[in-house]
């Protein structure tokens, strides 16, 4: 079992930076990659970026590439998301996901955090 704990929402205003780290605990996360992802009032939860196990390889949404960065430290057990420039748009709930590496596009996301709130006021 993976338990994930969200932490550095919070409410800015747009065009500001936020760093989300989500700390994984119950086992090493070796080998398992990790995402984030949100979910604004009245949408469907989306994915924002993920990461492999060996941080090689990251994927991010259309809508934050070049704004977001996903990060990884292994020895740590933990997983980042730096936002940059943030937009109203970018008002979520960002939850932090873990799941068994099998490439970033077909891993199961078994594991969940509670989710961290983050709003951008214009």
């Amino acid at each position: 079992q993976v338990q994930l704990v969200e932490s550095g929402g919070g409410l800015v205003q747009a065009g500001v930076s936020l760093r989300l780290s989500c700390a994984a605990s119950g086992r090493t996360i070796t080998g398992y990659a990790m995402a984030w992802f949100r979910q604004a009032p009245g949408k469907e939860r989306e994915s924002v970026a993920a990461i492999s196990w060996s941080g090689g390889r990251t994927t991010y949404a259309d809508s934050v590439k070049g704004r977001f960065t996903i990060s990884r430290d292994v020895a740590k057990n933990t997983v980042s998301l730096q936002m940059n420039n943030l937009k109203p748009a970018d008002t979520a709930v960002y939850y932090c996901a873990a799941g068994w590496d099998t490439g970033l596009a077909s891993t199961n996301w078994n594991y969940w955090g509670q989710g961290t709130q983050v709003t951008v006021s214009s």
